[in-house]
């Protein structure tokens, strides 16, 4: 529902208002996200990056973190000056992250349904045959057969257990049919 006319009362602006301070919060409020879990919970938004993440055991530059050694070493210089290690006060955000790296990582790609059930089919009708495979109706593609062989090693490659499988109820079948 529109207001009436003339009923808006005029923006007027805050002098006693610190604009400095209340663009600051503004940026430290809108900061990005950030999106490892472990850090993130253990992330303190009164410190710096660099003392956050000094805290965590996490270098903020790994250039700074681990030093290059100099070429050449002089022979009157005993022991050089050596920086104190910072302390660790939160080891369970590398444990965490060492704990998850160390993880196996996860097959992402898989093969499509369409490509599966085209190589069990041919593979059940013409076995190793690929010029045979070639010349079936069923190859919409127009596959080579070395093109239908390499998709059927993709398919073993992907799935070896199943592929092991399907082999086996394939020999099992001909055997009681024979």
């Amino acid at each position: 529902m529109p207001k009436a006319k003339g009923k808006t009362r005029r923006q007027k602006f805050g002098y006693n208002v610190n604009r400095k301070r209340l663009n600051r919060n503004a940026r430290r409020k809108a900061a990005p996200r950030i999106e490892c879990s472990h850090i993130r919970h253990a992330w303190d938004h009164a410190k710096s990056v660099r003392q956050n993440l000094a805290e965590m055991g996490l270098a903020m530059d790994p250039n700074k973190a681990v030093p290059l050694r100099k070429r050449k070493v002089k022979a009157m210089e005993v022991d050089g000056d050596e920086r104190p290690k910072e302390l660790v006060r939160k080891p369970y955000v590398l444990n965490d992250l060492e704990a998850e790296a160390s993880l196996p990582e996860k097959k992402g790609n898989t093969l499509s349904r369409d490509l599966i059930d085209y190589v069990r089919y041919m593979v059940e009708n013409h076995g190793e045959d690929y010029k045979a495979m070639a010349r079936d109706e069923k190859n919409y593609y127009q596959d080579t057969p070395k093109q239908i062989r390499n998709k059927i090693n993709v398919y073993k490659r992907f799935y070896p257990a199943e592929w092991q499988t399907f082999i086996d109820s394939l020999q099992k079948n001909k055997m009681e049919v024979e």
